[in-house]
């Protein structure tokens, strides 16, 4: 299963790893489309794949480190 999302990062998780250990310890693979990182922000708009359990695992992971994930429906390259 894909989803498309967009991510946004708060300042304190800049510069930390976690789409990466999301991406390890729920066995989803990222496809990275477009990102944008400032001193206070990132952003990042991307497709995941993996099974649909460790999707929602995955995502609710994010949240819970205060990551906003926001689903994206359409042509995310624009």
């Amino acid at each position: 299963m894909k989803v498309r999302v967009k991510l946004t990062f708060p300042q304190h998780l800049i510069k930390e790893p976690v789409l990466f250990t999301m991406a390890k310890k729920y066995d989803v693979m990222p496809n990275i489309r477009r990102a944008r990182v400032t001193e206070t922000v990132g952003e990042m708009v991307l497709e995941l794949e993996g099974e649909e359990d460790n999707l929602n695992k995955g995502l609710q992971s994010l949240r819970d480190q205060g990551v906003i994930v926001e689903y994206v429906e359409g042509d995310i390259i624009e």
